[in-house]
């Protein structure tokens, strides 16, 4: 495995094992990497026909593709910073990430040109071309034409590869600025750690928006020269058929719980799968031993963000707790601080993160970036959490979402973890909305197991005896169905806003 730079991990397997699968997918599409870093190459030239150069901004808007791996990858071959936007964004989101950006060329699908013209206006000289799911798009006709391909750039490990806007749930979103050296460090500290070889197959159901489906699901395959099949979607079905010839499943929670409802789900159906991973929300204690039980695989939980990439993971070896997030990677260090003497039981507070993963900092944003770094140069997450005895770090939430009633903090995790046990319970939400008396009134809500019922009060009663009174919540609803973004966290900033005047005040 190279570390130099990450464009040699698909660079060193083209020269030394040409042949073998690199990139798949669900139309039966296959490239070696011989082929794809030919293929890499013809991206990189036609980004440079298109006024691309070292260090510019290239956004990407497109549906989940083979190419638009390729053109992840080209940036990487060309010095270029790839920008993934959600294809959900609208055109005044989209705007905003343009004009904060200002990248030379946006890829969008066909036929949403006229809506990224008209967010384009302020973005500076940013060029347009279209890139469909289909092998269709103006770009490619761009790529067809080029002859010669650049070799790939020589360029330091602190350049930066790639621009991610975090999820703007407090305010306006920040670029995240991910340098190479970052790219790299995280895959081969994943690839060690989850013990990937290059006979691995990546069954890939993410979308390429993220970090998750972009970076940390493709790097420490790659770095491996390890294969990677592609769905566009996630489809329960599918997913499975795949994994009957797949080795490594990454996914989030939602996609664990769906696998669950599946009838087909059994050992023999997994029998190849030596790693199941999830990631990008919390993933319920309760479903970790379903699916042990199911299949006879533990998943692995671990802890990542935009600005940090992966900073823990349970042990490949070794117990993987439920609830938890496991342990420091290879060269992350992980410390716990402001911590609550008053806290019964573990004692919570912040998380903060220092390491070789740890973005550059915030774009066009000094002021941004220093608030978050510690003197001594650790990151602050906004989330809360604890270290058992053990070792394992174990999340109790962001930050932003403490509940402080009469005085009290309330952890909200805590709360979920008491209302998910009681048997009617499917999942739980808690937050605070404004309460003339409290300040805050610790508020949930549940979605129900098929076929229960629920009684609020009996609920109450029923929590009282494990809570303190400060944490119990004064109203709980039930909803059909928790709001989560594309990756599977709870929005509570919904919530909130839902719920705000329920008890006759804001």
């Amino acid at each position: 495995m190279t570390l130099a730079d990450p464009y040699h991990w698909i660079l060193d397997a083209a020269r030394t094992t040409p042949d073998a699968l690199c990139l798949e997918d669900d139309s039966g599409r296959r490239l070696s990497y011989g082929e794809t870093h030919a293929l890499v190459g013809r991206h990189a030239a036609a980004l440079g026909a298109l006024g691309v150069r070292v260090g510019d901004r290239v956004a990407l808007q497109v549906e989940k593709s083979l190419d638009a791996v390729v053109v992840y990858l080209a940036c990487l071959h060309s010095g270029a910073v790839i920008l993934p936007l959600n294809t959900a964004y609208t055109t005044a989101e989209l705007e905003y990430f343009l004009t904060d950006s200002q990248p030379t060329l946006l890829l969008c699908r066909p036929g949403s040109e006229g809506a990224a013209l008209g967010a384009v206006h302020q973005a500076g000289d940013c060029r347009i071309e279209t890139l469909g799911a289909e092998e269709d798009g103006t770009y490619l006709d761009v790529v067809a034409a080029q002859r010669v391909s650049p070799d790939p750039v020589s360029v330091t490990n602190t350049a930066l590869a790639a621009l991610l806007y975090t999820s703007g749930t407090t305010g306006r979103s920040k670029g995240a600025m991910i340098t190479r050296g970052n790219l790299v460090s995280n895959a081969a500290a994943l690839a060690t750690t989850w013990h990937m070889s290059a006979q691995d197959r990546l069954v890939h159901v993410l979308p390429l928006f993220h970090v998750h489906g972009l970076f940390l699901s493709l790097n420490a395959l790659f770095a491996v020269g390890a294969s990677v099949r592609l769905h566009r979607r996630f489809d329960p079905s599918e997913t499975l058929q795949s994994l009957a010839t797949g080795s490594v499943f990454m996914g989030v929670p939602t996609h664990y719980t769906r696998l669950l409802a599946s009838p087909v789900l059994n050992p023999d159906a997994v029998r190849g799968v030596r790693l199941f991973i999830s990631g990008s929300a919390p993933l319920l204690a309760e479903t970790h031993r379903e699916f042990e039980a199911r299949t006879g695989k533990a998943i692995l939980e671990r802890y990542g963000m935009t600005e940090t990439l992966v900073n823990t993971s349970n042990p490949y070896d070794g117990v993987r707790k439920p609830g938890s997030v496991g342990l420091p990677l290879p060269g992350v260090e992980v410390r716990i601080t402001d911590t609550n003497p008053a806290t019964e039981g573990a004692e919570i507070g912040m998380i903060e993160i220092r390491g070789p993963n740890v973005c550059a900092g915030y774009w066009r944003s000094p002021e941004k970036t220093l608030a978050d770094r510690t003197p001594d140069g650790f990151f602050r997450t906004g989330d809360l959490g604890h270290i058992d005895p053990d070792g394992y770090l174990h999340i109790s939430g962001r930050a932003k979402d403490l509940i402080i009633s009469g005085g009290y903090n309330v952890y909200p995790k805590e709360v979920e973890l008491e209302l998910d046990a009681l048997p009617s319970v499917g999942e739980s939400a808690v937050f605070g909305v404004p309460h003339p008396d409290f300040g805050e009134g610790v508020t949930a809500v549940v979605t129900l197991e098929p076929g229960m019922t629920f009684d609020e009060s009996d609920a109450i009663s029923t929590l009282k005896q494990t809570l303190a009174s400060y944490k119990i919540p004064k109203r709980i609803f039930i909803v059909k169905e928790l709001p989560r973004n594309t990756m599977g966290k709870v929005q509570k900033v919904s919530l909130k806003a839902t719920y705000a005047t329920i008890y006759g005040h804001r």
